[in-house]
């Protein structure tokens, strides 16, 4: 089986103490979160690491109390903080994924990850903010538990609402999680996040008071990135980390971290905080981003309308639907040019590189002219992991003449021109997810014609 040169090389069967390159998606969800998928188990998200080239999977959603006695019952601990699937839970990847496919030996592993809604009042408005926390152990873990029990439903939802302070909450993971940290989720999304338009604030002190030192990072959540982040200067201060918030399995990575260090919880934690060492080594080394055009909040719109538009329209419109006359959903462009006091990005010294990516059934999905979920999609999708190891390396590592040569010319300037972001971006709004695409029309059609795996099935 032909592979090409990848992040996953090295790891086959068991994980060095030195430093060595892993990838990280920290922020997903069970199946006990409302509208996931039934499929996100934990050998099932085990076996789609492998296939998106991941090392380092959040388990999300520990609060809930059936999924952490599930992830008590099926992981064992590894690495310092990190832990591997028990033998008993491993099964074959093909009945799981209901295809025979062949993927890179990487043997996955989990951080023990949960997200919390808080909605609350304060300052005369009432908040809505998403909070991701870590913990070591299952101990730590089982004592935050305990203690937001006691507050509200844990039951109710993998992601539970609480009536709880942001402030309370960082508060309770100091005192019960030695060793946790917390990473507001998002921070742009409107509806409910740290600096949302409709229910966050301004600035991040407002939001945790004096144990704002202890936010060392923000998710900058699918809509944004780090470009836009680095429009304000009170940022500056803070790593930005990138995660696929996914509700099901074949949706990881979609957003990643790309690591240069220990391969353990700690050195995660530190790597997070200080992307680069005192001897000035890169240790937390990139992001693997979305268009930010295609999260469904970026522009202002109005859903129901069908209505988009930029923030300098928006504006003009004084932030009103022209279709119907209501108050348009503010998104995250705007929100980030309301807050930003430069008008060119400036990176910190030591800043992680920034990849964006299109997900490569999208890819497929342009190129073959059906959709991402079709069966000819899907079969060009494992033909591609099975030649080159997993996703990642089909977007991100392996050389375009081997993408050429191995399956596809057309497929190889495709992904040429994902990685030189030369793409043809459509924004998403309120709730709508945009569109990134690769080819301008009839430019695939002819290019088409010279590709004997792809000539014929391109919709005309």
């Amino acid at each position: 089986m032909h592979r090409t040169g990848h992040l996953s090389a090295l790891f086959f069967f068991t994980y060095p103490s030195f430093v060595m390159r892993f990838i990280a998606d920290l922020h997903i969800h069970s199946l006990y979160s409302r509208a996931t998928a039934k499929d996100s188990h934990i050998a099932s998200l085990a076996a789609w690491a492998r296939i998106k080239g991941v090392h380092v999977l959040g388990t999300g959603d520990f609060t809930h109390p059936i999924w952490f006695q599930q992830l008590k019952e099926t992981l064992q601990p590894a690495e310092p903080g990190f832990f591997r699937l028990k033998e008993t839970t491993k099964r074959d990847f093909s009945s799981l994924l209901q295809t025979d496919i062949m993927t890179e030996a990487i043997l996955t592993r989990f951080v023990l990850t949960a997200e919390i809604s808080s909605i609350y009042k304060r300052g005369g408005k009432v908040r809505k903010v998403h909070n991701i926390l870590f913990v070591p152990d299952f101990a730590a873990a089982e004592r935050v538990n305990r203690t937001l029990a006691s507050i509200g439903n844990l039951e109710s939802d993998g992601r539970p609402i609480l009536g709880l302070d942001c402030h309370d909450l960082l508060e309770i993971l100091l005192e019960k999680a030695p060793g946790g940290f917390l990473i507001p989720a998002h921070i742009w999304t409107p509806w409910f996040s740290l600096f949302g338009s409709k229910s966050g604030f301004d600035c991040l002190e407002d939001c945790f008071g004096e144990l704002s030192p202890h936010i060392f990072a923000l998710e900058t959540g699918l809509s944004s990135d780090p470009e836009m982040n680095r429009l304000i200067s009170a940022l500056d201060r803070y790593t930005l980390v990138s995660n696929s918030d996914c509700h099901s399995p074949s949706r990881l990575c979609r957003e990643a971290n790309i690591f240069e260090t220990k391969f353990d919880y700690y050195s995660l934690q530190e790597a997070i905080k200080s992307p680069c060492t005192s001897a000035g080594e890169q240790c937390f080394a990139g992001t693997i981003e979305f268009y930010p055009e295609e999260g469904k909040y970026h522009h202002d719109g109005h859903r129901k309308c069908g209505f988009c538009c930029d923030p300098y329209t928006s504006s003009e419109l004084s932030g009103i639907c022209p279709e119907c006359g209501k108050p348009m959903t503010i998104g995250v462009l705007s929100r980030v040019i309301e807050l930003a006091d430069r008008r060119i990005p400036q990176f910190p010294k030591g800043s992680p590189a920034v990849y964006s990516l299109i997900p490569l059934t999208e890819i497929l999905s342009e190129i073959v002219g059906v959709g991402p979920n079709s069966k000819t999609v899907g079969g060009h999708y494992v033909k591609c992991i099975e030649r080159f190891g997993s996703e990642l390396n089909v977007l991100l590592q392996s050389p375009i003449q081997d993408l050429a040569a191995g399956y596809s010319p057309l497929l190889a300037e495709a992904v040429d021109r994902v990685r030189k972001r030369l793409v043809i971006r459509q924004a998403g709004y309120d709730g709508n997810f945009g569109t990134i695409s690769v080819f301008h029309p009839g430019e695939k059609e002819i290019l088409a014609g010279k590709d004997d795996i792809f000539r014929g099935r391109i919709k005309r």
